[in-house]
């Protein structure tokens, strides 16, 4: 991916062109970056910058650079003699004091950069938890708690990231800000619905679209703002009541190289290479995990009614209806159901067929267990897949094998060492002969323990670090069993 947007092009005046963009490297160029997908990142900009690079700092997460030697991955790492410091940080994706060390680095090679020099900074989500610096006198604990209990309460990335930029010296542009007046080129790879700038890795080179107001507002909202620390009262009552301008932002360019979109497009290339009929739903998949369920349950069925005779019926038409209110009540931008739906019926039960989609839900945590949000997911698909079943003997499911997966394409899950997992119709029924009760797991938020337990955790996805961040994805796979 960077290697087709990046390149250098030597002489007497060297210059950065990314996707076609001309900047002239003319005194040093220097690299940062922080991320989950940072390492492959910076291994492939130092190939391309060479000679012209002349210090780099990158903060990736705790353990990547051994677990992608160890999956072969040579291309993902730096080269021994490179002039990029490598720092290993955020254990469990949050903020900790070796990514404090990283963000301090970061931000005093920023402070030291003059108008002639060029800051390549690489992002990739993760970012956020890899960049802590927050603004004296707050302590790194006392964010962490404070976005900790935020999460836990329900919060969504975007309100999440608010809070985080009005506390940090690096978010919302705190790192643009600091490097001015040096050229700031940053290369984005998206992890957010919509490729928000301002909020992937809660945006340190893009201009904030919040006030100190917004993350009052965000506070008051989840019932903290009476429980705050001395130190953040302090800091939000002295910060300035305005985001700083645009207009200070016209030495930093950002451009966004990637997306869910694009592992999308190649997941479906590897479906249809497979013998599968792929389509893709979208790209932009959110709401609360037990209402996405449904979604995905309820397109299941509508899918095995296709494959039966009974595609056109009251059952058919209900089901279609009741998925176009849930879609249309869970707002997945740019979503053409109608579309989608009309593709699915040009489908015969000939071709196994393979459903895409990607995005991010949210899980409200009620109990105590261990899990994540695509573990979340594939359980309650699960769940409602089993419970369509019971209702009805002439149940569409009986005529298809389904399968199920969801998994964050970082590698890993919640703070678990799953990716997330699979399911299928059976798996509620083959869990109570086992002892293990698939609702029980739920009601305490423990789908990770769950996974574990069941069929010696077969039904995990586990792939360690990956090296990338672009949200979750989901497959779903049906064949038909019997012909019409």
């Amino acid at each position: 991916m960077l290697k087709r947007a990046l390149k250098l092009q030597g002489g007497g005046c060297p210059q950065l062109l990314v996707k076609g963009q001309a900047f002239a490297v003319k005194r040093d160029l220097y690299l940062v970056g922080f991320g989950k997908a940072v390492l492959g990142m910076a291994a492939a900009a130092e190939e391309i910058l060479g000679d012209h690079l002349t210090r780099g700092i990158i903060n990736v997460p705790l353990g990547i650079q051994e677990s992608l030697q160890r999956a072969g991955m040579q291309e993902m790492l730096l080269k021994p003699h490179s002039k990029i410091q490598v720092i290993e940080g955020a254990k469990n994706n949050l903020p900790d004091e070796e990514a404090l060390k990283g963000a301090v680095a970061i931000l005093e090679l920023a402070e030291g950069l003059t108008a002639d020099d060029l800051l390549l900074v690489l992002i990739s989500g993760g970012g956020s938890a890899l960049l802590p610096a927050p603004i004296p006198p707050i302590l790194l604990q006392e964010k962490e708690k404070l976005t900790k209990t935020l999460a836990s309460r329900g919060a969504a990335i975007q309100e999440l990231n608010i809070v985080r930029k009005t506390l940090s010296m690096l978010k919302g542009g705190g790192l643009a800000q600091l490097a001015h007046p040096a050229r700031v080129v940053s290369l984005i790879l998206s992890d957010v619905i919509g490729d928000p700038l301002d909020i992937i890795a809660s945006g340190p080179t893009a201009p904030s679209s919040h006030s100190v107001q917004d993350c009052l507002q965000v506070l008051t909202k989840y019932n903290l703002l009476h429980s705050l620390p001395k130190s953040v009262e302090t800091v939000l009552s002295s910060s300035p009541a305005k985001p700083t301008a645009p207009e200070n932002y016209s030495h930093v360019s950002n451009i966004i190289l990637g997306s869910n979109t694009l592992a999308l497009e190649e997941a479906k290339r590897q479906a249809e290479g497979l013998g599968y009929a792929a389509l893709v739903l979208s790209a932009a998949v959110q709401g609360e995990v037990g209402r996405v369920a449904t979604l995905y349950c309820q397109l299941i069925q509508l899918v095995c009614l296709g494959f039966s005779s009974l595609g056109e019926g009251p059952l058919s038409d209900e089901l279609r209806g009741n998925l176009l209110q849930l879609a249309a009540e869970l707002q997945i931008p740019a979503l053409d159901l109608d579309e989608f739906l009309q593709a699915l019926r040009g489908l015969g039960p000939d071709r196994p067929v393979c459903i895409l989609a990607g995005g991010e839900t949210t899980v409200q945590l009620q109990g105590t267990g261990q899990g994540g949000r695509n573990q979340e997911l594939a359980l309650r698909v699960g769940l409602g897949l089993h419970k369509a079943q019971a209702t009805g003997a002439s149940s569409p499911q009986g005529r298809c094998e389904i399968l199920f997966l969801s998994g964050g394409t970082d590698g890993q899950d919640g703070p678990t060492e799953a990716a997330g997992a699979f399911c299928s119709p059976g798996l509620v029924a083959e869990a109570l002969q086992e002892g293990l009760d698939v609702e029980a797991f739920l009601r305490n938020n423990d789908s990770y323990t769950f996974f574990s337990q069941f069929q010696g955790g077969h039904h995990l996805l586990v792939t360690g670090l990956t090296g990338t961040n672009v949200m979750d994805i989901q497959a779903i796979l049906i064949r038909a069993t019997e012909r019409p």
